[in-house]
């Protein structure tokens, strides 16, 4: 029986174009849109909150404000509408889940950043 599974799991998962990101990045997510007979590319951009499961069915969920609102979407991460994901900045975060954002506001929603922070001129400053 897993080995069926096993063989569907594979099927469905992308060959290649497996983005590289973790939470607290901020991407840029180039979703395909059908209108009719029609195909474009539609671009989401804001902080990945959340990564769940994993093989074909894992998941990830971006967040941004738009309007004053907050959005959010969770894109499958094997999806066929998915062109493709670009990180533009990383985060540096110490949760698995950034759920604690939905409540914050303005420059309260920023994350430190990555790697880049790290630098040896900032180590200096402190």
């Amino acid at each position: 029986m897993s080995k069926i599974l096993e063989k569907i799991r594979q099927e469905q998962a992308k060959k290649e174009g497996v983005p590289e990101f973790t939470i607290g990045d901020t991407v840029h997510v180039h979703v395909k849109i059908k209108e009719g007979d029609k195909e474009r590319v539609q671009l989401f951009t804001g902080t990945v909150i959340a990564r769940n499961g994993r093989g074909a069915t894992e998941t990830f969920t971006v967040r941004r404000i738009s309007y004053g609102e907050g959005v959010e979407r969770v894109f499958p991460v094997h999806a066929p509408c998915l062109a493709k994901v670009e990180v533009e900045k990383s985060g540096r975060v110490r949760r698995a889940k950034l759920y604690y954002l939905r409540k914050r506001t303005g420059k309260a929603t920023k994350l430190d950043e990555g790697a880049e922070a790290e630098t040896p001129a900032a180590k200096a400053k402190a």
